[in-house]
């Protein structure tokens, strides 16, 4: 056996999936490892900023999925970095989801009364529960949610008014944000039941440092250079054989620097794979992780954080949702406004289902969008997207409403070293099948005993790699550690606990 102090291990990739990698094998006794981030900022999809004064904005991740058994939520509760200390952290509403203290407008600025609000979004989330809970009729079997969804409520007393359409129209788009998608009809129904839900609610509980302090606590458990920034790698080539070649893995940066590795543990988004994975790998990747790569879908959602001189919105309202007049959309409509061309885009903004008020930033409200809307969103400029929001602001509520005194929007889709946000199951794929494909490591320690290969050159991470954590930030974590949980087995290392 090689004593792990003498293994090189390259991670490609400093979001959470990359530094819990990192962070793993440093503790258990490898000493050459070196992450490259792409970026020149670590922390991936975790995106921390401060550009409203001392307290945070997060343009990605928001939220801790949920408190048992998540170790992340554990990570920050034992490093202080949670609002409250007893690990009952005040639970923060999704985008999309409905709070007694949500104003919800139509069209005509006529504020809908919340009874009625529930009883839709109630019939909504009774249907999208029973697809996560593995409950859907066998019929439904090949639908996407969307279909699935119309179907059902079609038959119910909400559809029998306009009012129930619009509001039903209304969880749809928001569900989209949830599922990182363009419309629910590119969803699939039966794969959501292998999501897990882990129990304890969502919370966006963590202290004034936000997300960017888990992410520094993976930084300050690693020395000095070992994360290098700037670094966008341009080729993995592994599978190097002969005497010339001491490491059979080699990583080649866009600038010219060549780094040797036994193990590469790649960490980057499934967009990213998406856009350069077939010229990234040489050789080429086996045909059922290239296919996982292009079956998984991969959205984009975006924020546009509105900050204003002074609140007009009142004190009980946490969140101001638009309902809009359009009937009920199918799926024949919606992929008939694919085919037609760019006509969607003059509409992009009816894709913002509303703008929600902001944790320890009383002037400030934050709208959410995704998918194609989204994308397109990201091409116009600050000023116009805020213009935009103003005036269906004032429309639809007939509020006072004066122009924002800043505008910021993530960009998400246009970040080249992402190219959206996370990942979904589309209709007509096994999710499990593809999730699993793209997170086994080349070769396998069983292949590569017949071919004579090191095993475990190339290792993959990150949120799209976890069969029931897909999308979550716990998820990545907890891959980076899966992976290398592997390359310590491999050497003959004490198994830690993750």
């Amino acid at each position: 056996m090689i004593p792990s102090s003498s293994v090189k291990v390259v991670v490609v990739g400093a979001g959470l999936a990359g530094l819990s990698a990192a962070s793993t094998l440093m503790k258990a006794g490898f000493q050459h490892i070196q992450v490259l981030e792409a970026m020149s900022r670590p922390g991936g999809r975790v995106h921390t900023t401060r550009p409203f004064g001392q307290d945070v904005i997060e343009l990605g991740a928001n939220w801790i999925h949920g408190q048992e058994g998540n170790p992340l939520f554990q990570l920050a509760q034992e490093q202080g970095l949670l609002l409250e200390e007893s690990g009952s952290a005040k639970t923060m509403c999704l985008p999309g989801s409905v709070t007694p203290r949500d104003y919800f407008f139509e069209e005509s600025g006529r504020k809908l009364p919340m009874d009625q609000v529930d009883q839709v979004c109630a019939f909504f989330s009774k249907l999208t529960s029973r697809a996560f809970s593995s409950e859907l009729d066998p019929k439904h079997s090949t639908q996407s949610l969307g279909g699935y969804l119309d179907q059902e409520f079609a038959q119910s007393l909400q559809a029998t008014s306009k009012v129930g359409q619009r509001l039903f129209e209304w969880c749809k788009r928001s569900e989209c944000t949830d599922e990182a998608s363009s419309s629910l009809y590119e969803v699939s129904a039966v794969q959501l039941c292998h999501y897990v839900a882990l129990e304890g609610g969502f919370f966006n509980s963590l202290g004034p440092g936000g997300y960017q302090a888990l992410v520094d606590t993976l930084l300050d458990s690693l020395p000095p250079g070992t994360v290098l920034c700037d670094r966008p790698v341009r080729s993995i080539r592994w599978a190097l054989e002969g005497e010339s070649h001491a490491h059979p893995v080699s990583v080649l940066c866009q600038a010219g620097q060549c780094f040797t590795a036994d193990h590469v543990i790649v960490t980057v988004p499934l967009g990213f794979l998406k856009e350069n994975g077939a010229a990234m790998f040489e050789p080429a990747l086996p045909t059922s992780k290239a296919s996982a790569i292009e079956r998984l879908g991969f959205g984009t959602v975006d924020k546009i954080y509105l900050r204003f001189e002074k609140r007009f919105w009142p004190d009980d309202c946490a969140g101001i949702q638009l309902v809009w007049d359009a009937g009920p959309e199918d799926e024949k409509v919606y992929q008939h406004s694919q085919s037609e061309g760019g006509a969607w885009r003059d509409t992009w903004y009816k894709k913002i289902c509303g703008f929600d008020t902001v944790a320890r930033h009383p002037t400030v409200l934050c709208g959410w969008i995704t998918g194609r809307e989204a994308q397109h969103m990201e091409t116009l400029d600050e000023r116009m997207v805020g213009e935009v929001c103003v005036r269906l602001l004032r429309s639809f509520t007939g509020w006072s409403v004066e122009e924002p005194a800043q505008v910021l929007m993530s960009k998400w889709w246009s970040e080249p070293f992402v190219r959206g946000s996370y990942t979904y199951p589309p209709p007509g794929v096994d999710a499990v099948r593809e999730h699993n494909a793209l997170a086994a490591p080349l070769p396998q320690p069983s292949d590569a005993g017949h071919s004579q290969e090191k095993p475990l050159q190339v290792l993959f991470a990150g949120e799209a790699t976890h069969v029931s954590f897909y999308t979550t930030t716990h998820g990545a974590y907890i891959t980076g550690i899966r992976e290398a949980q592997r390359i310590i087995e491999l050497y003959g290392d004490k198994k830690l606990d993750s």
